[in-house]
């Protein structure tokens, strides 16, 4: 395995990183001990990055089991904002709840620090000097090495880093966005920006949440459970693209799955892509595809597919400002929408 650096920090992590969403029974694996296997294997293979998440149900407990006398070779990411129940203030990156959450994380991975402790949305209702002084003291207090942010748009990542630094405080060192051969719009300003302040980038969803295993074709039937819940799984534009996808792999022979992963690491902002699988068969897959290197003519191709900087279709669940999201911010009140 090839040993890449977290952005500036100086942890060494695998290009490939153990997401553990479909590790939580809720929605993926709910045999634990299977899952334990899935990540006691990545491990084995060289894989020493683990990100996981409050919100992604009993994964941490998960994870914590599955560590347990292999932390020290472990770094482990988690996240921090998502609703954790019905009271309002168990969500968010205010002072008050990061202080609780990050026990509650702590308690679950059966660990006493966190590697890398990220932002999993940006709450528009919280100061990010708030939000970054908090977790600033808990890198002082050694709970947390390293923060970080995810699904952040650029102009907000720049902010959260002036302010780091006009208030003395602990900065961002990593985002973690969306990225894939159907997702290439963090190419235009997010990894730039992210270059530019030496961060580290964890992407997540280079297999685009299913649509590029080869599973999904046009006008045929797909046993993706997702697909009736997601419509970017539907998404005839986003197939068409698959198809030819599906083609160049078939071309380049090499699996669509392997064709897609490289991909994600190819880039030089990218410092590791995060990989979900389900089960031993899906790692194996992956694991099957480690020395796969994409030549500047595949990449060209790909290039003519979608075009770098571009999107095809939008994730369900990719970001949306306020102001897209809420009508009532984009829009004056009726009396004042008037010249005269």
């Amino acid at each position: 395995m090839r040993y890449r650096t977290l952005g500036r920090t100086g942890i060494k992590v695998s290009p490939y990183a153990l997401g553990t969403l479909m590790f939580a029974s809720t929605i993926g694996n709910a045999d634990h001990e299977d899952s334990i296997r899935v990540i006691h294997k990545a491990l084995d293979a060289g894989i020493n990055f683990v990100d996981t998440a409050d919100a992604y149900a009993d994964s941490e407990e998960v994870v914590g089991k599955a560590l347990h006398g292999r932390r020290d070779h472990v770094v482990l990411a988690t996240k921090v904002s998502r609703p954790m129940g019905d009271d309002p203030n168990q969500q968010g990156t205010s002072r008050r709840w990061i202080v609780q959450a990050v026990e509650n994380s702590l308690r679950r991975l059966r660990t006493d620090h966190i590697d890398l402790y990220q932002i999993h949305r940006l709450d528009p209702t919280t100061d990010v000097e708030e939000t970054l002084s908090a977790l600033t003291d808990l890198i002082r207090s050694g709970k947390v090495r390293a923060i970080g942010s995810s699904n952040t748009p650029a102009s907000d990542i720049v902010e959260a880093q002036w302010v780091a630094e006009r208030r003395g405080l602990a900065r961002f060192r990593t985002e973690q966005p969306a990225y894939s051969l159907l997702n290439r719009g963090i190419e235009r300003e997010v990894l730039p920006v992210v270059r530019r302040y030496g961060m580290g980038a964890l992407v997540w969803g280079p297999l685009a949440q299913g649509l590029l295993t080869g599973r999904v074709r046009k006008n045929q039937e797909n046993g993706l459970r997702r697909a009736g819940y997601f419509k970017h799984l539907t998404d005839e534009h986003r197939i068409d693209a698959v198809e030819q996808f599906i083609a160049l792999a078939e071309e380049a022979g090499m699996p669509l799955t392997h064709l897609a992963s490289a991909f994600a690491i190819a880039h030089p902002g990218v410092t590791s892509a995060i990989v979900g699988p389900r089960t031993t068969a899906h790692l194996d897959d992956l694991l099957a595809g480690l020395d796969v290197t994409l030549t500047d003519d595949i990449l060209d191709r790909i290039d003519k597919i979608v075009p770098p900087g571009t999107d095809v279709g939008a994730l369900d669940q990719a970001y949306v400002p306020p102001e897209l999201d809420t009508a009532a911010l984009r829009r004056r009140p009726l009396t004042e929408r008037a010249a005269a």
